[in-house]
């Protein structure tokens, strides 16, 4: 159940259209849905206002293609992360709406239109290099299905700082800003230094072996002396764009399902 769902039931009930028994019966019902191996929380867009997100990491797929199932029965949007090229197959087969991006591993299903922000595009996701793309796509479709369409400047790193500074007037018309960096990192803070808007800044596993598998990189970010800097977890892109929509959506965006 989401906020349209039950505001929806309550005015039947205020119209006169559903009885009081039949509306605490569906509000009794159970939040979540037991599938033996998962428990699909149903009552999450309701709480958080988008449904719960797959992450398809570590599971098969006909699990993913179950729990896809059931979220997609709602009527709501669906979003499932790590997902490989077979799961979307089998999701695909059942669904013929749903859409993978294969870099940044997503499956979504639009079920819903989802209202345009108003005043234009708020979040911008920038990446140091080419290889943090697949992360920086992440972060990007995740916004997008939350309802904040988001404007990339890929491949703006500080061994080029030109390339940021020819984007300044667009970075800082923006509300938030996602960074996606590996490599040292340093990206994040050049950023934070320039914009007036929170920068949730993405640490990535791009580097070579001193990088340490994106610890060099995150530390760098968890030390920036850019005051308006946040971190999230290492390729965690997902974590970097659903932020971003939160911000982006209290600043006066759109609502979600």
């Amino acid at each position: 159940m989401d906020e349209s769902t039950l505001r929806k039931l309550l005015r039947r009930v205020q119209a006169g259209d559903a009885s009081i028994d039949e509306a605490l019966g569906k509000l009794r019902s159970l939040p979540f849905e037991s599938l033996g191996f998962a428990h699909v929380d149903h009552h999450r867009s309701l709480r958080c206002g988008f449904p719960e997100v797959i992450f398809c990491q570590g599971k098969t797929v006909e699990q993913v293609d179950a729990i896809f199932d059931r979220l997609a029965a709602t009527g709501c949007n669906v979003l499932a992360t790590r997902a490989t090229a077979a799961m979307y197959e089998r999701v695909r087969a059942r669904f013929a709406k749903a859409e993978y991006n294969e870099p940044a591993r997503c499956i979504t299903l639009r079920q819903k239109k989802v209202r345009a922000p108003r005043g234009g595009t708020r979040v911008g996701v920038v990446t140091a290099g080419t290889a943090d793309i697949p992360v920086a796509e992440e972060a990007r479709v995740t916004c997008e299905i939350l309802g904040q369409p988001a404007r990339a400047f890929y491949d703006v790193g500080v061994a080029g700082l030109h390339r940021l500074l020819a984007h300044y007037e667009s970075l800082q018309s923006m509300k938030v800003l996602v960074v996606v960096a590996g490599m040292e990192g340093a990206l994040a803070s050049v950023v934070g230094g320039l914009v007036n808007c929170p920068v949730i800044a993405v640490p990535t596993s791009v580097g070579y072996g001193a990088s340490l598998g994106g610890i060099s990189a995150l530390l760098t970010m968890l030390n920036s002396c850019a005051s308006g800097v946040s971190v999230v977890n290492i390729d965690n892109g997902f974590a970097g764009g659903y932020q971003a929509a939160l911000i982006a959506n209290q600043a006066g965006g759109s609502r979600r399902c």
